[in-house]
This record gives structure tokens, C-alpha cells and sequence, in this order.
């Protein structure tokens, strides 16, 4: 017994040594503005945290009206883990209190770490300008020269301006600059975007004929200059126009492998007789995004009047399993119900060889449209989105029209 009582002290004294278990650290419901450290700048974003139906948590990544959702985050001990939607792309960060550091890392890039801080209960994007009176109106559309040491790239910017608030977005030939927000402060207009893998930042000054002087940057080195002038009849190439079959080629002709490995050929009985449309895209891209989020619904709407869909994926790895498994988790979430082959990687060059009668790739995404009776019959480079606002309306209607023209198509007299 005096073995037993000798004991109790030194347990109270051991139990007076030991630190006090803490709670782990919680990611906090509600707003956050965070910023990315690029270039010297700090390109700011907004997300949007809320709680889930099995009390984790979910975030929306906000840039002007569009919210993408991030439905994987997990959280253990003082540290949180987000994977960045389709994206190949993950924030790691530690929790402290109402502040989050880590990085944003590309994980097909090992050299991608960028650093990320993010503050709870913020709301704004850009800082305020210390000067009030000096807020220029930015607002219009303009004829826009994008310069840098290896080209020169036209393009329509289009801005609308509230204020000193500030949204807007660039057309080019090979896509869309999708949803920028920003203001206008101490005279200077500055938009960013951050969709879970790419980060652009854009800023511009007026001069006093109303051009436009500006600076573009993206990820750890990309900078360009720009130019712009206002110009209400500004417009880019026919889209069109740019990628298209060589001479002597009617037909397009490939055997690439779909998810699991099996070969997907347009000689296939599945696609005979049907109006297909081929989408050359990658997961990587955010304008392939906004392509797929619009094809999804229509090909439900659409498939049983005889057409097929097939995204050729071209993604960061040549490795088949990696692409696969990036394009399975693209399907799993759309619930896409059309077919994809993995046909290469989104080098264009590349990318062009795997279909050798066509001239060029120009971009990602590229539609081609085929007719029921197995011939080419147009070639769409790039996709304007839904940030490009009434671009994005006119060429849902031109994609309507197009697919119904060559439904429409007598088979018997077009062979």
C-alpha cells in the first residue's frame, strides 16, 4: 500500500507537466480574400467558405459573377489541403486563428509553388485608391495589341465599370481571358482572375486621348504590354478561318485509346451515320472548362436526334494513366456523358501531328464539326465563354444552327 500512495504524487506532478491538449484548428465558415505572390505583385482573390452536408466544408472560388466549386478540402490538426477543382492543382496551408499561409502548387510542375496568404472576413479584391477624385472610367470595348519579345496578339477587351468597381474580360483568337475583377484606384485599373490553376493579373492608365497603356502578367514569369484604343466595331479573325484540313483530306481519321484503353475510332459503328463533334481540349484549360459545362447539358438535350460528342483529351503528361485518371475525374465532375479518347499533350505542335491533315492547332479548345456522312465540315478555333457576356450568346446560337444545318443534310445526296 505504501508502494501505491508513493505513486499518486508523482502521477499529479506529471499530470501538471503535461501541456493542455488543444482543439484542432478549424477553417472558418464564410468570406476570405487571399493573394498570390507572382512576380513581385500581389494578385488577389476571393473564395467563399460554407459547410457541407457531412460537416466538412466546401469553398467557391469567386471572380465576378462565376463561382466554381471546391469540394474536396480536407482539414487535419492546424492544416488544410484544397484540391482546385478539375485543375491538377492543390493550397496547402496552415491555419492560424483567421489566416491561412501555404502555397499554390501545381503538381505536373514541380518548380509551381507559389506562395498564398488568405484572411478571413474580407471582401474586397483590390485595395482602395487614396485618392477618391481620381477614378477614370474605363468602361467600353477596345481594339487591344498584346506585345511581348516573340509576338504581337490582337485582341477585344471589353470593361464595365460601376464606380470604382471594375469587371471585364479579353477576346483573342484563341480564346477568352474568362471572369476579371478589379477596381479603379489612384487612376489606375487593375482586374485579376484566379480559377484554381491559372493567375492573371491585368493593369492599365489612360492617357489623355483615352488610350490605354497596360501591363499583363501570368503565373511566375509571363509579362506582357499592352495597348488599347476604344473602339465599339473591334473584332478578331474568323474563328473559322485559322485551323483547317489540307488539301486533298475530306475526313478526319484517328484510333486513340478512351479512358480505360480501349480504341475509339470514327469508323466505329457508334458514330456511322451521325452528326459527331470532335473537342480537342485539355483539363488543364479553363476555356475547354467553360466549353465542356455548356456541351454536357446540350449533348443530354441533343444526343437522341443523332449526334455524338468525343473529347480528345491533350493533356500535361505524355503518360497515359496520369491523363486518364485527370479526364476521369473531369467526367466524374460533369456527369459527362459522351465519350473521350486520350489522344496526346497540349503541345501544339505535337497535338497537330496526332491529326496530320490538319494545317495547325492554333488553340485549346478547337471544335470540328462533321456531318453524317463522315466528312469535315467546319473548324471552330477556340471558345468565347460566359465572362465574354453577349459573345458567349451568339455562339451558342451559332452552335445550334451549325449542328441543325447538317442534321438536316441528306445523307444519300451528300456522299
Amino acid at each position: 500500500m505504501k508502494k501505491l500512495f508513493a505513486v499518486a504524487p508523482l502521477l499529479v506532478a506529471l499530470a501538471a507537466c503535461t501541456p493542455p491538449s488543444h482543439p484542432p484548428a478549424t477553417l472558418k465558415t464564410g468570406a476570405w480574400r487571399a493573394t498570390l505572390a507572382l512576380q513581385g505583385q500581389q494578385l488577389p482573390f476571393n473564395f467563399e467558405v460554407v459547410s457541407d452536408k457531412t460537416g466538412g466544408v466546401d469553398a467557391y472560388l469567386r471572380n465576378a459573377d462565376e463561382r466554381l466549386l471546391l469540394d474536396e478540402i480536407t482539414v487535419a490538426n492546424d492544416s488544410v489541403d484544397i484540391a482546385l477543382h478539375i485543375f491538377d492543382a492543390n493550397i496547402k496551408a496552415r491555419i492560424v486563428g483567421d489566416t491561412l499561409r501555404g502555397e499554390f502548387i501545381k503538381n505536373y510542375d514541380k518548380n509551381s509553388r507559389v506562395p498564398f496568404v488568405a484572411v478571413h472576413g474580407q471582401t474586397h479584391r483590390f485595395e482602395k485608391g487614396k485618392d477618391p477624385g481620381n477614378v477614370p472610367d474605363f468602361s467600353g470595348k477596345y481594339s487591344v495589341t498584346f506585345v511581348n519579345d516573340a509576338d504581337t496578339t490582337r485582341a477585344v477587351g471589353i470593361f464595365h465599370q460601376q464606380g470604382d468597381s471594375a469587371t471585364g474580360t479579353f477576346l483573342t483568337p484563341t480564346g477568352d481571358y474568362r471572369y476579371l475583377e478589379g477596381n479603379v484606384a489612384d487612376g489606375q485599373l487593375q482586374l485579376s482572375t484566379f480559377d484554381g490553376n491559372h493567375a492573371y493579373i491585368f493593369r492599365a492608365t489612360k492617357k489623355e486621348d483615352g488610350t490605354l497603356n497596360g501591363e499583363y502578367i501570368s503565373g511566375k514569369t509571363w509579362k506582357e504590354r499592352w495597348e488599347a484604343q476604344k473602339n465599339e466595331q473591334a473584332a478578331l479573325p474568323d474563328p473559322e478561318s485559322l485551323t483547317f484540313l489540307k488539301p486533298g483530306y475530306e475526313k478526319i481519321e484517328f484510333s486513340f485509346p478512351d479512358v480505360n484503353g480501349k480504341k475509339i475510332s470514327l469508323n466505329d459503328e457508334k458514330y456511322k451515320n451521325k452528326v459527331v463533334i470532335l473537342q480537342m481540349f485539355g483539363t488543364w484549360c479553363p476555356n475547354c472548362m467553360d466549353e465542356t459545362k455548356f456541351l454536357v447539358p446540350w449533348y443530354n438535350e441533343n444526343h437522341p436526334r443523332g449526334v455524338e460528342i468525343i473529347g480528345l483529351a491533350y493533356e500535361r503528361k505524355p503518360d497515359f494513366e496520369y491523363a486518364s485518371n485527370r479526364v476521369k475525374k473531369m467526367i466524374a465532375k460533369y456527369d459527362v456523358k459522351y465519350d473521350f479518347a486520350i489522344a496526346g499533350t497540349n503541345d501544339k505542335v505535337k497535338a497537330a501531328e496526332t491529326l496530320p491533315m490538319l494545317n495547325k492547332v492554333v488553340a485549346f479548345p478547337t471544335t470540328i464539326f462533321i456531318g453524317r456522312d463522315g466528312k469535315v465540315k467546319k473548324i471552330h478555333t477556340g471558345y468565347a465563354g460566359p465572362g465574354t457576356g453577349v459573345y458567349y450568346e451568339q455562339g451558342i446560337q451559332k452552335f445550334n444552327e451549325t449542328v441543325n444545318e447538317l442534321l438536316r443534310e441528306n445523307l444519300t445526296s451528300s456522299r
